[in-house]
């Protein structure tokens, strides 16, 4: 099994809006950068992503969520007046991919990026390199892991 972190601006598509959707799950579209198109296509069938909240205060992991269905073309791309459409996109030139993704959990507490930031453990995270972009990225085992403790961990009152 392989791990990822999948980021969506919750204002479009949230970790709530996937709870609702049928089946609790839905296409992963609109990814627009070939590396993280190339992380899609390198996506199996069981694989397990960190859902993170970008664009948002404060941006956070949020859940997790599991690979339903392998890279397949992003038809959205040729669709002309969607908001995801590429004119260099054709049926016959689809250039973009997505998957299928069902939701896992929601953490009990979402988990902001000055946490993660201050968390040893995830030293090395891509989403943790300045000027990162990267919508779609792998992570590791052990990082995978360390989301799952801090998520469970409960929220300590001040005072």
């Amino acid at each position: 099994m392989q791990y990822w972190l999948m980021k969506s601006e919750p204002a479009k598509f949230s970790i709530q809006d996937l709870a609702q959707a049928k089946k609790k799950t839905t296409c992963w579209e609109g990814v627009r950068n070939y590396q993280a198109r190339n992380f899609l296509r390198a996506m199996n069938k069981g694989d397990r992503a960190i859902f993170y909240h970008s664009n948002a205060t404060p941006p956070a992991a949020v859940g997790i969520v599991e690979v339903v269905k392998e890279a397949y073309p992003d038809h959205f791309a040729w669709e002309e007046g969607h908001r995801y459409h590429d004119p260099k996109a054709s049926p016959e030139n689809p250039i973009w991919s997505m998957v299928d993704v069902k939701l896992v959990e929601i953490f009990p507490r979402e988990l902001p990026l000055e946490e993660l930031r201050g968390t040893k453990a995830l030293d090395g995270l891509e989403l943790l390199r300045r000027g990162s972009r990267l919508s779609v990225h792998p992570v590791s085992a052990a990082h995978f892991k360390v989301f799952q403790r801090l998520a469970a961990k409960k929220v300590q009152s001040a005072g």
